[in-house]
């Protein structure tokens, strides 16, 4: 069985990332296919990447590619619909939602099309993104034009998806999604977490700081957990790699408590979880989020805006907490009356390994081995 892996494009390190490396360990043989490749961003996740077998398109050899994602949209369904995957037996599409219609590759009758979808572009669809219409500048120029392409791509985007064999969501939140603008059904498959944190003596000491971090970008909203702990005067650590020129924008609004961190390796990474209060995550519509449950793995409960995906892995009362309102008034009110002594570490690690990465590879392959098992009997 000849597997072949797709992704947008490798220039950072985040969840839809740790779903491909998840994949290619099931497949450690498969070349992975990729429109840009850009190993010097990857900071510290560089050597996971090494031994890959990648596979750019010609987008690679343009210059200022990295500086170029956000234009390449526009041709890359064009690019997609170069690639013929027909010498292979199942195509596995990791489509993170950064660009339309990756599904557009070409196959041969017998080959097993798959779709691992973290979500549909959310800049098509109406969800927040990294850098919004109303933050450009010409912005009403630009909305009113750019309706234009993104009315064309839809199109386009709902064409490729009827092209998959099959659709596997990362939650229940972007089945929904997929139903909703392809009209397909979805199995879920919930994205790999690395709960490695058993080696990890889980202790109910902690510091005194919250934690929030990641991929820094505007829809994950650090503001409100730096702007709240500005207010209440507590100690928030932030780590991570920033997106669009926010990270300047949260380092001008943070107070004294609050100290940024940069891109942190996963060793340092676990300690932050481990010794945290909590972990603050007010991402807006958040497809799934794969730090929430990595913070309980390390026995740390999760402070969470009551929107996307952390409603089916955060349980309210034992787990962690949600707050109604992106707004930091309705973080505060949280933060006010947090007791960390509620939440025990065990009960936030058992629910943790609910999302496990060895869970993750497992129902993987047993759904690719189901469907390739049909098509072979036909």
């Amino acid at each position: 069985m000849k597997v072949v892996l797709v992704h947008d494009y490798l220039k950072e390190y985040g969840g839809a990332e740790r779903v491909v490396e998840a994949l290619h360990e099931i497949w450690p043989k498969a070349p992975i296919y990729t429109t840009v490749y850009a190993p010097s961003f990857l900071g510290p996740h560089r050597e996971r990447v090494n031994q890959w077998d990648i596979r750019p398109s010609i987008l690679q050899y343009v210059p200022f590619k990295e500086k170029l994602l956000s234009p390449f949209r526009l041709v890359a369904p064009m690019i997609f619909k170069l690639w013929d995957f027909s010498q292979y037996d199942v195509v596995i599409v990791s489509a993170a939602g950064t660009y339309t219609s990756p599904n557009l590759i070409k196959t041969k009758p017998g080959t097993i099309h798959l779709c691992y979808c973290h979500t549909p572009p959310r800049y098509l669809y109406g969800y927040p993104t990294a850098a919004p219409w109303d933050e450009v500048k010409w912005r009403k120029v630009l909305k009113v034009f750019g309706q234009i392409p993104m009315h064309f791509l839809r199109m386009i985007d709902f064409q490729a998806a009827q092209k998959v064999d099959f659709f596997i969501a990362n939650s229940k939140n972007t089945a929904s999604r997929i139903q909703k603008f392809y009209r397909r059904e979805a199995t879920v498959i919930y994205a790999p977490v690395d709960i490695s944190f058993k080696q990890l003596t889980i202790s109910p000491q902690r510091s005194n700081y919250f934690l929030a971090g990641g991929r820094l970008a505007r829809p994950k909203r650090v503001d409100l957990a730096i702007l709240a702990c500005n207010q209440l005067k507590i100690p928030l650590k932030v780590f991570g790699r920033a997106f669009a020129g926010y990270g300047e924008e949260l380092k001008q609004m943070a107070g004294s408590t609050v100290e940024f961190l940069g891109e942190v390796t996963d060793e340092v990474k676990t300690k932050l979880l481990a010794g945290c209060r909590a972990y603050i995550f007010p991402a807006e519509e958040e497809d799934f989020g794969i730090s929430p449950v990595e913070a309980m793995a390390a026995g740390r409960p999760v402070i969470a805006l009551r929107q996307g995906g952390v409603l089916e892995t955060i349980i309210e009362g034992k787990t962690g907490e949600f707050f109604n309102e992106p707004t930091v008034e309705s973080l505060v009110r949280i933060l006010e009356k947090f007791n960390p002594k509620k939440y025990r570490p065990q009960d936030c690690r058992k629910q943790a390994e609910k999302f496990s990465k060895e869970r993750f590879k497992r129902e993987i392959k047993e759904f690719v081995k189901e469907k390739w098992k049909k098509k072979q009997s036909r």
